[in-house]
């Protein structure tokens, strides 16, 4: 009985040395019935060469073998015809494979693939789609260039929706927060592309520009060894990883009422004056019934410390020496200035400085770093006094009469607003003017702030617009715009101050009741829940200020009340 293992062995081996070609016609063959096909003049290889019990043939040296001969014409038709035969090999296959499909199978392939009776190659072209060629210089392997090569293409949509294509208008007028971001009376509907733009611009206007965070290009370490020895120093270390942020949020600010800080020295005159203490829990009251009281700040009685009695002495304006050692005060008809010696307990007048010409001296500022006194004048005059001796240094003039004026953070300039709109930036140590520019949208102003950290000026105007600057532009720009323009008050700013961390603008007119705001920076948006509408006791406001540490924030009114507020 024969094995059919030896037959298996022996046809492996027959195929392993059978052309690829050969292959593929026998199988052909053998599934149609029809014989193979031998090319004539071709004859087996166990007859040309070396097969079973023949000896195998030696091969020539390599002197003397023959250079392999130039295909011929008709070895090229010989293999024409060899791949024509066997497509129509192939051809007859598949019809014979498709006569023994159902027709609903071959209607459903005809649907899915297409009708592709004379070239398969097609349908192979079509399930392969368009192959992308890539860059040369791409850093990707061949499998994934193949790979990626090989997605069909991306197809276009059944149908396309008018209404899709239609904008949706968003209403700027009946939404506040919308309202201050039109530029004109036509915007009175954005597309929402057209808003989300907008809200960029206004957000990267308020920040000067993009911040680090919001960037999209990311910083790369130069080498992965870095950045493997940044992560096993987080796996080393425990503790907490996220901390809370400590700028001041947007929106509502957290704030309760206190006791009035005259509350023990009550009065009915208008206060002129309210400042805290540099470097101690005092806040200082003045007013028009010629007195000057100190108080110590707890925030529930604030006990009385001192006052001290001017006679016949309204007080216009009082104010802290750099250091917190003096007091200085004027009034609204003389030409006195008046400087209380604190440590030592003196009340000194300074009835004339030499060389000043004023018949009134009112308004007047002290620099941060206690080295000068600036007075404002007549007839466009700003005079600059040594603040130890009380001597004057030198005068500024600049055109119209004198607003409003003070210091920088560094006590390098002066910022002097006039009554014709404009705003002059003067140099201390020259007297020289450095920049002049007209303040956007002003008729004349009426009052001027710097930020402690030299970076916003603000200029409050007659007509209730305070105009918010970057000090940088206003140094180097001769027409500079401003960053915001803050309308919520209706009549002339009068008072303007910053918090001492620049987080806070406080605005407030004079010439109307309730007529007080504080501002958020950088975002510059007003606190919404101050003040209270509902109680209405603030009246007209004159004088604010913030505690060195912006934990109080207090204001005096011309019913003689210096309220005071607390951060909670």
């Amino acid at each position: 009985m024969r094995s059919e293992v030896p037959r298996e062995r022996l046809r492996f081996s027959s195929n392993l040395t059978m052309p690829p070609e050969r292959r593929r016609r026998m199988k052909l063959d053998r599934r149609t019935g029809a014989k193979p096909k031998r090319k004539p003049g071709t004859r087996p290889d166990w007859k040309a060469g070396a097969g079973p019990g023949r000896p195998s043939q030696k091969p020539a040296p390599s002197s003397q073998r023959k250079p392999p001969a130039r295909p011929s014409a008709a070895a090229a038709a010989i293999a024409v015809a060899a791949a024509e035969e066997e497509r129509r090999l192939r051809q007859r296959n598949r019809l014979t494979l498709e006569e023994d499909k159902p027709a609903v199978e071959r209607c459903l392939e005809e649907l899915v693939f297409g009708d592709v009776e004379n070239d398969e190659d097609a349908l192979l072209r079509r399930l392969r789609g368009p192959r992308v060629q890539g860059h040369e210089d791409s850093g990707d392997s061949e499998v994934e260039n193949e790979a990626k090569g090989n997605f069909p293409p991306q197809k276009k949509p059944v149908w396309v929706d008018e209404d899709d294509e239609d904008e949706e208008m968003v209403d700027m007028m009946n939404n506040r927060f919308r309202k201050d971001m039109m530029k004109n009376a036509s915007e009175s509907k954005l597309s929402k592309d057209n808003l989300k733009k907008r809200l960029k611009e206004e957000f990267q206007h308020a920040m000067g520009g993009v911040p680090a965070w919001a960037e999209t290009t990311k910083r790369t370490t130069s080498s992965d060894d870095e950045s493997e020895e940044d992560e096993d120093d987080l796996l080393q270390r425990t503790g907490n990883f996220i901390s809370t942020s400590t700028s001041l949020p947007r929106g509502i600010l957290k704030m309760k009422n206190c006791q009035p800080a005259n509350a023990e020295r009550p009065t009915v005159a208008r206060i002129s004056s309210v400042q805290f203490h540099p470097g101690a829990q005092i806040v200082m009251v003045a007013g028009l019934d010629n007195a000057v009281s100190l108080f110590q700040v707890d925030g529930k009685t604030n006990p009385k410390i001192q006052s001290i009695y001017l006679e016949r002495f309204p007080i216009f304006k009082a104010c802290f020496s750099a250091n917190g050692e003096e007091v200085l005060a004027t009034s609204t008809h003389s030409k006195v200035l008046y400087v209380y010696d604190m440590l030592a307990g003196k009340l000194i007048p300074v009835h004339q400085v030499r060389g000043l010409k004023e018949k009134i001296v009112r308004s007047f500022e002290v620099s941060s770093d206690g080295s000068f006194l600036l007075i404002n004048g007549i007839a466009g005059y700003l005079h600059l006094l040594a603040m130890k001796t009380k001597e004057l240094i030198g005068s500024m003039k600049i055109n119209g009469r004198v607003a409003a004026s003070t210091f920088s953070s560094d006590s390098k300039k002066v910022y002097a607003s006039s009554g014709d709109g404009e705003v002059y930036v003067w140099d201390v140590n020259s007297r020289k003017c450095l920049n002049r520019f007209v303040d956007e949208g002003s008729l004349y102003g009426l009052s001027i702030a710097t930020s402690r950290n030299g970076q916003y000026v603000a200029c409050g105007s007659n007509c209730g617009v305070v105009n918010i600057y970057n000090q940088d532009s206003c140094l180097q720009e001769t027409n500079p715009k401003p960053i915001k323009a803050i309308m919520n008050l209706v009549t002339g700013v009068t008072s303007l101050t910053f918090n001492p961390t620049t987080e806070i603008l406080a605005i407030a007119s004079e010439k109307m009741k309730e007529a007080v705001r504080l501002v958020h920076l950088p975002s510059c948006t007003v606190f919404s829940n101050f003040p209270v509408v509902k109680k209405k006791n603030i009246s007209h406001v004159h004088t604010m200020d913030f505690s060195p540490r912006s934990g109080y924030f207090a204001l005096g009114n011309e019913k003689g009340k210096a309220l005071m507020y607390r951060s909670s």
